[in-house]
């Protein structure tokens, strides 16, 4: 019986042209190995390489955003520091400029009540010029409300009539002087010329009343009406039935004073008594009552020469 087995060719049994064939069929399989082992370590490796440079260059943008960040930080920083100086400057200059404002809105009022006195016809150029050195010697902030030529003068002459008296040793609060329109009001403190009670004159008013009697001479035409003012309190003495006979007895003291002791014609002058009926406070406290207390001289003077004298 023969045997089945297949019997493996001999290769020197093979033409040449078929193992030609085998042979170059056998590298070409190898070959193609080779090229896809090849492609696969090629790609790779290109995979790696584009990874670690996209990631360098990432690396290298961070640090530049973070450099310019830093950079950006420190400006901002600066000029923050910048405009809070720009800002302090700046409220500073705006104090200043409201400072000189205010400077200005003096001085302009102050020139207005020197334009006031400029335009003032009844006033001698004398009397102008020494109401303007006296204008200069006041509160600003006084002057400030001097819209009117009577405004001015009324600062004027209270201020010299002032002067005089604090100049004596007399203190500034016993006197006050007002002047509505032409009409000069002088209201002097009981304490400063009577005692309590009392009509006879203190001697330290007697400066005063020759100041004011000096004024009144002055002027021939001048009218002088001297009022008593009392407090709301009861008086009855044997000399005094109530503050109708204090009130009176007060002014026709002053009266009595100018006319015989500084030659003041009789004239000139009106006594008058008001009583506690024209209070300028309330006389609920020995302040105000103080305050009520008083005497008030009214005058109707030539301004021109009224102020000359003082």
């Amino acid at each position: 019986m023969k045997s089945s087995r297949t019997k493996t060719p001999n290769t020197k049994t093979i033409p040449s042209q078929a193992r030609f064939h085998l042979a170059l069929k056998k590298n070409y399989n190898q070959m193609k190995t080779s090229l896809i082992l090849a492609g696969i370590i090629g790609l790779s490796l290109t995979v790696s390489c584009v990874s670690k440079k996209k990631y360098t260059e990432l690396e290298s943008n961070l640090f530049r955003t973070q450099t310019e960040l830093a950079v950006s930080n420190q400006e901002k920083t600066e000029l923050e520091e910048k405009m809070s100086a720009i800002e302090a400057r700046v409220a500073e200059y705006n104090s200043r400029i409201n400072s000189l404002r205010e400077t200005n809105d003096q001085l302009s009022e102050k020139n207005s009540g020197m334009l006031s006195i400029e335009g003032a016809a009844v006033m001698s150029k004398n009397s102008k010029t020494k109401m303007k050195e006296t204008l200069t010697k006041i509160d600003p902030s006084l002057l400030a409300g001097a819209k009117t030529l009577e405004d001015s003068v009324n600062l004027a002459i209270g201020h010299n009539i002032r002067q005089n008296f604090t100049d004596q040793g007399g203190d500034a609060d016993d006197i006050q002087i007002d002047i509505d329109k032409t009409v000069v009001m002088i209201s002097i403190s009981d304490k400063l010329l009577f005692t309590t009670g009392s009509y006879r004159i203190n001697s330290k008013a007697e400066p005063l009343l020759k100041k004011l009697a000096e004024v009144i001479n002055a002027e021939p035409s001048l009218q002088v009406m001297i009022e008593g003012h009392t407090d709301s309190r009861t008086i009855s003495t044997p000399a005094l039935e109530d503050n109708w006979d204090l009130s009176v007895k007060r002014a026709t003291s002053i009266v009595r004073m100018l006319q015989l002791k500084y030659q003041v014609a009789p004239e000139k002058m009106i006594a008058a008594g008001r009583s506690s009926y024209m209070p300028l406070v309330e006389n609920d406290s020995k302040d105000n009552m103080a305050l009520n207390r008083r005497t008030r001289i009214v005058l109707i003077p030539d301004l021109d020469m009224f102020f000359s004298m003082l």
